[in-house]
Formats: C-alpha cells, structure tokens, sequence
C-alpha cells in the first residue's frame, strides 16, 4: 500500500480530548488534555490508516523516527521515570500513537493511566508551562511546524 502525507480528517474524540501542537513530516502532534499525565499523541497524517503496517516502508520508517525521537525527548524534558509508548486503536480506530510521560508518584502508578482518573483539563499557565518546554525541545527538528 503506498502512503503519502496528504490532507487528513482526525477522529473527532481526539480532537475533543486534546490540542494540536503541530507536525512532523509524517505525524501530527497532539497533547491529550489531562493535566495528570505529559500524554501526547502522534497520529499519521494519512486518511483511513489503522494500522501500522498499512504503512508504506517509507512511512513506517518515518513513525518510528518521530516517536523515537519524541519519547527521548520527553524524558529528557520531564525527567520521567518511564516513557509508556503505544497503539491501542479500541476505541479510536484512526491510527495514533500514544506517549506517556510516568512517575512513580503520578495517579495512575503503576497501572496504565487509561480511564484511571477523570481526566483535568490543563489551565492556560499549565498549558503555557507544557508548549515552553515543548518548544526548547524541538529545537534541532527543523522540519517540525508548530500549530
């Protein structure tokens, strides 16, 4: 299956859970609105893909970089204990991949922070706080576009 980078519909339960951030050369950034947990999403911005394997090479390829890029990012700039990295795709079908900064002293420790507490929705200074960081971090990535 060949894939390119083309105009694409996100599910709309992660566009009401969380905020753009902005794209990599293959993948859309997203942080899920909870306060509890740094929890950012990476979705291939490539329409009716559920999989990673329906994935051209090039675009496999592409993914993995971004998120193995994003999770050291993450521990860098949170100091977190843990990284949990995954694709789930229950309940949001649309291909996206979750990173999740942990601590051994968050909610949800040391179970997965999935349905664990209602979620908080970030205040405007949490959020500022969030994108600051973000933006020190994404510094040698210069084809990332912030939203």
């Amino acid at each position: 299956m060949g894939c390119t980078v083309s105009s694409f519909e996100l599910d709309p339960q992660l566009a009401r859970d969380s905020v753009v951030i902005g794209d990599f050369p293959v993948c859309r950034l997203l942080l899920m609105n909870d306060s509890q947990y740094p929890w950012f999403i990476l979705v291939p911005r490539i329409q009716g893909v559920e999989e990673i394997y329906q994935l051209d090479e090039a675009a496999q390829q592409q993914l993995l970089f971004e998120s193995s890029y994003l999770a050291e990012m993450l521990q860098v700039l949170f100091s977190a204990d843990k990284i949990n990295v995954a694709a789930l795709g229950n309940v949001v079908r649309q291909l996206h991949v979750h990173h999740v900064v942990r601590f051994t002293a968050d909610a949800a420790w040391p179970a997965p922070v999935w349905g664990r507490h209602p979620a908080r929705p970030y205040t405007d200074e949490q959020l500022a706080e969030v994108m600051h960081k973000l933006k020190t971090g994404i510094t040698d990535m210069p084809s990332f576009q912030w939203a």
